[in-house]
């Protein structure tokens, strides 16, 4: 079962104390060169992810175990790993840490390689229709062997009555053992980011139209002159 947190009516809390929780949050990214407007969409996300949790916690109990996609090692190692990719999610993540949680292995090394390695071969695409259909399939059996993975690291870990905040991204496709109470964590900076998304797609899609068409009439003003040239 899914909750999506702020977005539906709670239960009572004490219904999930003796229930296993996952707290999943969708990893956002952003870097240096990003427009000014999507870092200030990002860190309101986060500030608001941040609030969610802990507001979440203090009523179904405070996260025990921290779970981040593309982390292979537990504790100070697993948490060095984020720092130096996501110091948003690292923040949250260190600060439960510092009062007690523990940041579990989430990922095997070389399982998640593989993947990578297909998710680029995917992305190359493939002139020969055999080649992509073999590749494609080999894709999916190392989705599926990592995302079973995935599950059942959670799974080993997080104990009975306990809360977990796991880090991944929108659109995994992992699918929980039913014992284990999946709330969705989606401040509303989640949809303002869409939204400013799509628009900026939007945008950038009718410049590049308005520019094919300038070209065509470019093209189109000058081949009577070179008609007349030859």
């Amino acid at each position: 079962m899914s909750e999506t947190l702020g977005r539906v009516e709670r239960p009572a809390a004490d219904l999930y104390h003796s229930r296993r929780k996952l707290f999943m949050v969708f990893l956002v990214f952003t870097h240096e060169s990003a427009p000014a407007e999507y870092k200030e969409r990002c860190e309101r996300y986060w500030h608001q992810v941040g609030e969610q949790l802990t507001n979440l916690e203090s009523k179904t109990g405070a996260a025990r175990h921290i779970y981040h996609e593309s982390v292979h090692e537990t504790g100070e190692a697993g948490l060095s790993l984020i720092e130096k990719v996501h110091p948003y999610s690292y923040a949250l993540a260190k600060g439960r840490c510092d009062n007690g949680a523990i940041l579990e292995a989430l990922e095997e090394k070389e399982m998640a390689a593989e993947l990578s390695d297909w998710e680029r071969f995917m992305v190359m695409g493939f002139a020969s229709s055999k080649v992509g259909d073999l590749v494609r399939d080999l894709y999916m059996q190392a989705l599926k062997k990592h995302n079973d993975h995935v599950v059942n690291s959670i799974d080993a870990t997080l104990g009975p009555g306990e809360a977990g905040i796991l880090f991944i991204r929108e659109g995994h496709g992992l699918q929980f053992p039913q014992d284990i109470e999946v709330f969705s964590v989606v401040p509303p900076a989640l949809d303002e980011l869409h939204r400013w998304l799509r628009d900026q797609s939007r945008k950038y899609q009718q410049e590049g139209d308005t520019e094919r068409e300038v070209e065509e009439e470019q093209i189109e003003a000058d081949a009577p002159e070179q008609e007349e040239e030859r």
